[in-house]
Order: structure tokens, then C-alpha cells, then sequence
């Protein structure tokens, strides 16, 4: 959510043409396990997920971003299935890509600030209708979701983002002079800009 929001936020005052790209994180874990032993969530580490509570709540701060996690949350995190969401997100960025980017956000929003189940389909069609999508399509999206043609290009963005390294989420592939740089977590935001050539102005730039 604080990459998502931090690139929009940049993409009209750095140089770049942002794309999002839906993939599987389960998928990634599940693929990436077997090359990185032990390739599990932070928060299923007890110590690390005691330090990621404390964390997240600074970041949100920090971002400006309206995270909101408690003692407790990461269970909820872990045991909801994104898999109907990223398909959904999917759809839409086969039928009307401008929906993208409202609608990965009431997602985000959704999940993270208002602790809602996104894999319930009449949660999907209310995130849809809050990004601004008409009844007619968000249930032809919905209906979309169990098709072959969606499934086949969940799973091969997914296999994309494995291909340039991706083990976790966020990930961030940035395509600079002919070569692709692999950027994975919030905090690498800065560095980024250093390496396509632009200047970092926070996290709230004006």
C-alpha cells in the first residue's frame, strides 16, 4: 500500500511511465520457496512480527497512508485469500485498464484501513462501485474472475515478476537504459529514484 501510493504519487513529477502489473504474491512464495529455504511472511516469524506491528505503524505515519493494524491483524492478513481481488484487478486490466489504479487502491484501502474480507464477492462489487465502475461492469468483471483467459494471465504475470526475481511483495521492476532493475520493499523508494536519475522529495512530494 505505501508503494502503491508513493508511486502514484511520483509518477507526473519523476520521469517515468508507471504500469501496474497484478500478480499472485502466493504464487511468488509458493514458486521462490524452492530456492529460498524458508521463504515464509515476516509475520508468521514471532519476533519479526512483533517488530512489523510497531513498524507499519510508523511507516503509516511517515507515508501518510491510512494503514491501520493492531495485535492480532496479521492473523487476519494471513488467513484472507487476495486471490479473487488480484483476479478481479486482473480483469479490469484486460477490459478498462484506467480503472487500475482507483481500483488497487479501494482495495488496498478496503483490506488494510477497514479490515474488510476482499475475497467476498459482495465486498469485490463494493470496492468496484467506490473506484467509480458502473453495476454492469463490475458484475461482468466478477463473472470474468473464473475464466481460463483470466487465470492464464494472473498466472503468467505472475511467472513475469518470478522471472526478473521477485520473492515477496512489493516489487518494483524499472526498465532503464535497455536493462531491468528489481527494487523490492517500500523502503527502497529512494534508491530508485537514484538510479533512474531522479530526486527523491519524500514521501509527500509537493
Amino acid at each position: 500500500f505505501f508503494t502503491l501510493q508513493v508511486l502514484c504519487r511520483y509518477q507526473h513529477i519523476w520521469n517515468i511511465n508507471l504500469r501496474f502489473r497484478p500478480a499472485f504474491l502466493g504464487g511468488i512464495m509458493q514458486a521462490t520457496e524452492l530456492f529460498l529455504k524458508g521463504n515464509k511472511p515476516p509475520a508468521m516469524l514471532p519476533k519479526r512480527a512483533e517488530y512489523l506491528l510497531k513498524d507499519i505503524k510508523r511507516m503509516a505515519k511517515y507515508y501518510q497512508v491510512p494503514v491501520q493494524i493492531s495485535e492480532g491483524g496479521f492473523q487476519h492478513i494471513l488467513g484472507t485469500s487476495s486471490l479473487g481481488a488480484m483476479r478481479f484487478i486482473t480483469a479490469i486490466d484486460m477490459t478498462e485498464p484506467r480503472y487500475l489504479e482507483p481500483l488497487s487502491r479501494e482495495f488496498w484501502l478496503r483490506f488494510w484501513s477497514q479490515h474488510e474480507d476482499i475475497s467476498q464477492p459482495e465486498n469485490i462489487l463494493a470496492v468496484a462501485r467506490q473506484a467509480g465502475l458502473s453495476s454492469e461492469l463490475a458484475q461482468n468483471l466478477l463473472e470474468m474472475i473464473s475464466s481460463p483467459a483470466v487465470k492464464n494471465r494472473l498466472k503468467e504475470t505472475t511467472e513475469e515478476a518470478i522471472k526478473y526475481g521477485a520473492f515477496g511483495m512489493p516489487a518494483v521492476v524499472a526498465h532503464f537504459n535497455g536493462e531491468p532493475h528489481l527494487f523490492f520493499g517500500s523502503d527502497r523508494l529512494e534508491l530508485l529514484g537514484s538510479v533512474i536519475g531522479e530526486k527523491w522529495l519524500g514521501p509527500v512530494p509537493s
